[in-house]
């Protein structure tokens, strides 16, 4: 037997005091939609879903974040200064009948407490300051209720284990992680824990920017759940100012170091957090043995390899088809318009290449993705062992300053990087040039290609969660490197500029959306009238 470490019990508590609360059924009406409404609505989310594909750690916030805009968009104008509301009953029954709340299982009691948190985004969204920032615009009502979203799914669906297990890596890496002295020198110790906490976050559960805005929000105000009307006041007067501070965090260049350093770190806690899940009995004393310990680590680590590749798998799908989706519909609705416009012929083999290949470069991506190797299970077992067991110490994980290159050095670097980027753009221009591309679509295509590869890269880059072993460099690898990773890098800077919706999403929320989910509406209002014409014959 070993002893554990004081924050591992405690996290042993706190995950057996969830499943008890979790175990408990509480008393109250559950809210009902129509089972036909809710399979039709169902169905029509999963197309909708397969165009917005997000990820499925994201698909029901995003969801709710699709509600949210389509209930407000027609309401607010935020440049003209319109108000806005949101009802919350309905925002809950249309995520019932879509799929993304199991039906009869929430509480009516949640619709007051929905409400409420909605509320306070509203008062925010309806009291904006005169002073607007020429940075954000409109773009404050997107952020806003993206956090709505996050707060609302909280609410709905709770995760508290995920919030024990980014509480027990977060505590653990404050005390392990250093940074050289000299580098970062404008960082202070909160600024650095602000950045940690979010590098643990993005690290462990792929949370993304509107996610743990919403966590640093309820990490800086304790009540946020709850908070008082003049705090509100101060935080509505000074929206746009937290936003440049969060913004801060999120583009600041340690937290980049950070988080490469915790997701190298990550995969006992993931595993810890499996077999905490499991809620089995004795628990405690499973995990202060070492051989049955590393009994379990083992077996959560093969699961979670079987669960990678099956996830990977409906990865490639959707996000297959999404960018197919996507590609036929920019096709048609601009690319051979505005060719046509310009007296440019779009021939065939064009067609064929706009197509399929962004199509099938994103599945390269994920079906070329490895599993781990071998050798990597033995690291992870004896990194798991350091993290539970009782130590004097901790061994210290540093971010070293790097080497400082001379001008002549940094100018050559810079050179060899802008030329390799419009090398990479020349290759596909002169291919794009060889099947007949008429000049506008050769932009068009260059973005599409940067911003599939940038995601592409991101979904590769989830698939190492279980990684703790270097991987050899190969000279193949590096040589494309020098091609691949400017495409890449411009494919994040438009990722950045032009955010989450793409042309289609737009397109789905604004004329498609709100008609089908009337219909659906309408659809359970006809269900409810008949049923009361057949009571009514006996």
């Amino acid at each position: 037997m070993k002893t554990l470490s004081p924050s591992t019990e405690k996290l042993i508590e706190k995950y057996n005091s969830f499943s008890n609360q979790t175990e408990k059924k509480d008393s109250g009406e559950t809210i009902h939609v129509d089972e036909i409404a809710k399979r039709v609505a169902s169905f029509y989310d999963k197309i909708r879903g397969i165009i917005d594909w997000k990820g499925e750690h994201l698909l029901r916030r995003s969801a709710i974040e699709r509600t949210l805009r389509r209930k407000t968009l027609p309401k607010v104008n935020i440049l003209s200064g319109g108000k806005t509301k949101v009802d919350a009953e309905s925002l809950i029954l249309d995520l019932i009948r879509a799929g993304h709340l199991p039906n009869d299982t929430i509480k009516e009691s949640k619709i007051d407490e929905v409400q409420k948190a909605l509320n306070k985004y509203v008062y925010i969204l309806n009291n904006l300051p005169s002073e607007k920032e020429v940075d954000y615009g409109v773009d404050i009502y997107q952020w806003l209720t993206s956090i709505a979203a996050c707060e609302v799914e909280e609410i709905l669906s709770p995760a508290k284990n995920q919030k024990y297990l980014i509480e027990y890596m977060f505590a653990q890496m404050k005390e392990r992680v250093e940074v050289e002295k000299g580098y970062f020198e404008d960082v202070d110790k909160k600024t650095k824990n602000t950045l940690l906490y979010i590098a643990v976050q993005r690290a462990l559960y792929n949370l993304d920017e509107p996610i743990i805005t919403y966590h640093l929000f309820k990490y800086t105000y304790s009540d946020w759940s709850n908070l008082p009307k003049k705090e509100l006041k101060n935080i509505t007067s000074n929206i746009y100012k937290i936003r440049k501070k969060i913004d801060f965090y999120f583009n600041h260049k340690l937290e980049t170091k950070l988080y490469h350093l915790c997701k190298k770190q990550s995969t006992p806690y993931l595993l810890l957090g499996d077999i905490l899940e499991k809620g089995e009995k004795n628990l405690k004393e499973t995990i202060s043995e070492p051989k049955s310990f590393e009994e379990k680590i083992k077996s959560v680590y093969e699961e979670r390899v079987e669960t990678m590749k099956s996830r990977l798998s409906r990865s490639a799908t959707y996000a297959t088809i999404s960018i197919f989706i996507t590609n036929v519909a920019a096709l048609y609705a601009l690319e051979i318009p505005l060719a046509g416009l310009m007296d440019y012929d779009y021939p065939f083999q064009a067609v064929l290449v706009t197509i399929f290949i962004p199509t099938m470069l994103m599945a390269a991506f994920v079906v070329t993705i490895s599993p781990p190797p071998k050798k990597n299970l033995h690291k992870v077992i004896m990194e798991s062992m350091k993290i539970v067991y009782h130590a004097e110490k901790k061994e210290g994980l540093k971010i070293k300053k790097p080497k400082k290159r001379g001008f002549v050095s940094d100018f050559l670097i810079n050179f060899i990087w802008i030329l390799s980027l419009f090398a990479s753009i020349a290759v596909i221009i002169y291919g794009l040039s060889l099947a007949s591309f008429p000049p506008l679509s050769y932009l068009i295509f260059i973005i599409f290609l940067s911003l599939i590869s940038f995601a592409g890269t991101k979904i590769r880059d989830r698939a190492k969660e279980l990684h703790m072993i270097d991987e050899k460099e190969r000279f193949l690898n590096v040589l494309l490197d020098i091609f691949a990773l400017p495409v890449i890098r411009l494919g994040k800077w438009f990722t950045n500029k032009w955010k989450r919706y793409n042309i289609i999403s737009i397109f789905f929320s604004a004329l498609i959306d709100l008609p089908f989910m009337s219909f659906i509406k309408f659809l359970e209002e006809w269900r409810s009238f008949l049923k009361e014409k057949r009571e009514d014959i006996y």
